[in-house]
């Protein structure tokens, strides 16, 4: 969700090449589609919301009704919904116990779309007080490890606890210093997207050209290279690329 529409589509179709087509819910809603998949949804805030520009991943279910009482049940929080849509889908936002905001959603979904495969967001991250709580909150909610089909599998490394798909990892829950009560999106328990590119500082060089900015270090791993910037309104991503992507000259 974005205060300007118009900027937001400019800066992520320069920084991550998406292109956008107007979505079926009104003209303050468009769809970012990547090699002609959709890949995220951008909406206009309206004036006078006092809420931030954020990102917010929405998770599948079956039955929103039923998702959402299993998150009151566990003292979660629903702020809209689940409210139906013309398309056919039904859902709903919500917190977890923690506050960290994200979605539910009821509905079709492509077979061949999700996060870590081809152009979708490279993994989802959620930085919360405590990642095993997180994890057990979660997995009530959204029937993780249950051993059904199409069901992430949950487990423990490296002090992080580690959602799969297919033995492919999509998600990370991350325990840390965060502050429950805080009004600063960057210090609060929340979810964190990041978006994979082909090199990473001709995309860092679009985004602070078009009014962004980085937050943090170029950091690496053997496999990975990342940094977290804000976009032009304020909302928090990461880019990832792989380091064989990017040249030596790219860092110094």
């Amino acid at each position: 969700m974005t205060r300007d529409l118009a900027t937001a589509q400019r800066f992520y179709g320069e920084v991550v090449g998406w292109r956008f087509r107007p979505a079926r819910l009104g003209e303050a809603f468009s769809v970012a589609f990547q090699d002609r998949v959709p890949v995220a949804g951008i909406g206009a805030l309206a004036a006078d919301l006092a809420m931030a520009a954020a990102w917010t991943p929405y998770f599948a279910v079956d039955d929103a009704d039923l998702a959402v009482d299993r998150i009151r049940e566990r003292t979660g929080t629903i702020a809209v919904g689940p409210v139906s849509f013309d398309s056919g889908g039904r859902a709903a936002l919500v917190a977890d116990p923690d506050g960290a905001v994200f979605g539910i959603w009821e509905g079709a979904v492509a077979a061949d779309w999700r996060v870590g495969k081809g152009p979708a967001p490279a993994w989802l991250e959620l930085r919360t007080r405590n990642a095993l709580d997180a994890a057990m909150f979660y997995g009530a909610v959204l029937k993780w490890a249950t051993g059904r089909n199409g069901c992430c599998e949950v487990s423990y490394e490296e002090d992080q606890v580690v959602l799969r798909q297919d033995g492919e990892p999509v998600a990370r829950l991350n325990s840390g210093p965060v502050e429950i009560a805080s009004y600063s999106p960057h210090t609060r328990p929340r979810w964190h997207v990041h978006f994979r590119v082909p090199r990473l500082r001709p995309a860092i060089d679009a985004a602070v050209a078009l009014g962004g900015r980085a937050v943090s270090e170029v950091t690496a791993n053997a496999m990975e290279r990342w940094v977290t910037l804000r976009d032009p309104d304020g909302a928090l991503f990461t880019l990832t690329t792989s380091v064989g992507a990017d040249s030596a000259a790219d860092f110094g």
